[in-house]
């Protein structure tokens, strides 16, 4: 299994732009970000912190639904 990676909250945003993930609104220190799927809207947080820790980005993946390797070739 590959590691997670330590990233600035920017790196993932642009990551997650590309696997088709839209900013709808920043409150504070948070960004949401929202997509369109089949079976209806996903909705995740991604704080601005700059780096994440490790647990915080698992968690935004698994909310994603997103793999790490497939993660790690958006980044």
């Amino acid at each position: 299994m590959t590691k997670i990676p330590i990233l600035n909250y920017y790196q993932v945003i642009r990551a997650l732009r590309r696997d088709g993930w839209v900013v709808v609104r920043q409150k504070g220190s948070h960004i949401r970000m929202q997509k369109e799927k089949a079976d209806g809207m996903m909705k995740i947080t991604v704080p601005a912190h700059s780096p994440l820790k490790r647990s915080t980005l698992s968690h935004i993946l698994k909310q994603a639904d997103i793999t790490i390797d497939k993660f790690l070739n958006l980044v």
